[in-house]
Formats: C-alpha cells, sequence, structure tokens
C-alpha cells in the first residue's frame, strides 16, 4: 500500500491494488509522505468508499473534523456494531460523521430539529434506539451540549439505513406511519388516551405491526364465513364501527379489503385496550 495523499495529521488516502481508500492513523503526516510504503501494522482504520464521490467527501469530512470527533464516530459504530452484532459498511462512517458535524454546528446555536418518527423508531427499532441514546450521551460528554433525545432518532435511522436496503427503510417508515394513523382513529374515536404500559395495549401494538406487514405483502387472512365475527360484531358495536372507519383508511391506502378474520382480531383486540374498566393486571 502506498500513501497517496496527506489529509491531516491522522488522516491520509492510500492506494491499494488500483483502488483508494482512507485510513486512520495516528501521527501519519508525522511518519509517512506521500508515495512511500505504510503496511497494515501502521493503520487503525481504514474506510473503504464505493465511489470517488463519496471518497471525496468523506475526505473532505474528516480533513474538518478533530481528534475527538473521529474518535467518537469509531466509538459509536464499534458500539453499534457489538450491538446489532453485525459489520457496518463504511459508508455508515460518512453518514454518521456529516450527520454529527451538522448536529455540533446547530448544537452550538441551539438549534434543535424535532423528529416526527420519535415514538416509532422507539417502538420499532428499540435497539437501533439504544445506539441513538449511547450516541448523545457521548456527544454530550464530547462537545458539552445537551442534545434531545429526538436527536438519537436521527442517529438510530442512519443505522437502520445502513443496514437494510433503502427500499425497505422507507416502506418501514412508511409502516411506522400507518400504525400511528391507526391508533389515531381508535384513540381519536373513543376519545381515550393509550395506557402505553398496558398488557392491552402491547398486545393491540403487537398485532397492528403484523397486521400492516400482511397488508404490504398482500398476505391478508381468506375471507371466509365466520360465526365468531357475527358474534363479536353485534356485541361490540362501538369497536366494529371504528374496524370499519380503518377499513376505510385501509383500502384507501393499500387498495384492499378486511376480512371477516381479519376484522374480529381487530374488533377483539380495540376492545380490549378501549374498555372504560380495563383490568390492568389481566394477563
Amino acid at each position: 500500500m502506498k500513501v497517496k495523499k496527506i489529509i491531516n495529521n491522522n488522516i491520509a488516502i492510500i492506494e491499494k491494488g488500483g483502488h483508494e481508500s482512507i485510513i486512520y492513523a495516528p501521527g501519519v503526516a508525522f511518519r509517512f509522505k506521500k508515495g512511500q510504503r505504510i503496511s497494515e501494522q501502521d493503520i487503525t482504520k481504514t474506510y473503504v468508499l464505493d465511489s470517488a464521490d463519496r471518497l471525496e467527501h468523506f475526505s473532505y469530512l474528516l480533513a474538518k473534523s478533530d481528534e475527538k470527533t473521529i474518535q467518537l464516530l469509531n466509538d459509536l459504530v464499534t458500539y453499534g456494531e457489538k450491538l446489532l452484532e453485525r459489520e457496518a459498511s463504511d459508508y455508515l462512517y460518512l453518514a454518521l460523521l456529516d450527520h454529527i458535524s451538522f448536529a455540533w454546528k446547530r448544537g452550538e446555536k441551539g438549534q434543535f430539529i424535532r423528529s416526527p418518527l420519535s415514538w416509532e423508531v422507539k417502538k420499532f427499532y428499540p435497539t437501533y434506539y439504544e445506539i441513538g441514546l449511547y450516541a448523545i450521551k457521548k456527544m454530550q460528554e464530547c462537545y458539552h451540549i445537551d442534545f434531545p433525545e429526538d436527536e438519537a432518532v436521527s442517529i438510530a435511522l442512519h443505522f437502520v439505513n445502513i443496514q437494510e436496503d433503502k427500499s425497505f427503510l422507507n416502506e418501514r417508515i412508511e409502516d411506522m406511519e400507518t400504525l400511528r394513523d391507526i391508533l389515531s382513529i381508535i384513540k381519536y374515536n373513543f376519545n381515550i388516551t393509550f395506557d402505553e404500559s398496558s398488557i392491552n395495549y402491547m398486545r393491540l401494538v403487537t398485532h397492528l405491526q403484523y397486521f400492516i406487514e400482511r397488508l404490504r405483502n398482500k398476505r391478508i387472512y381468506a375471507d371466509e364465513e365466520s360465526v365468531l365475527f357475527q358474534q363479536v360484531k353485534e356485541i361490540y358495536l362501538e369497536s366494529y364501527a371504528v374496524v370499519q372507519k380503518i377499513e376505510i383508511y385501509v383500502t384507501e391506502k393499500f387498495k384492499q379489503t378486511l376480512s371477516q378474520e381479519e376484522y374480529t382480531y381487530l374488533i377483539v383486540h380495540i376492545n380490549r385496550v378501549t374498555e372504560r374498566k380495563e383490568n390492568k393486571d389481566e394477563v
């Protein structure tokens, strides 16, 4: 490997096998010159980007970053890899460094961005959200800025985005919005505030997550005559009316109608979570 360009005291671009990569090697500017060979033992971290544009962008960001920010970046990705038990793409370093640098500048001015997906990310991606919380804790220690939890959501989504196909992530975000919409239909029709710690609420959310997944994959339960449906329909009139509204929403968004079996499960779950005298100790 040859040193192709020195970026700053600790960052350089190397050439190996006809490809360029960025390396993090403390003191590289003092120990090596352009054109000299460098061994793996001298390198702490190698960043391999898949395009010249990304390489240039990352090298620019690294050149503008101080030592504590680069250490924060490496620490954060290492923590995320350990928690997820997966190796992250080097593009994650670029995305995170870009985000952290911008968040730092915003934070110094007291400018913070609220995330509209805070609740959904906590529910759908608890492990990723834990990475986000770890990140803002480290950012607070590093920059002495009191970052809000919304920042954890944004960082969590960077890890989701890099671990999953982009189109898949877009679908997941849409699913989170669908879940929020359906819960809102239930909430406002019954004029209630959900007890998010209750067993029945957690059961409802879990059912809705699988329900939305079935809708997206067009694997809705078969529409067969159901005696149970006829019974719950007549017993739980309010819940039945709300499921009818949910079906209108679902038909518009997914171009699908609900089977009697889907109706039955939704009616039962909605009735449990909206029952005025819910037994919170019920299992």
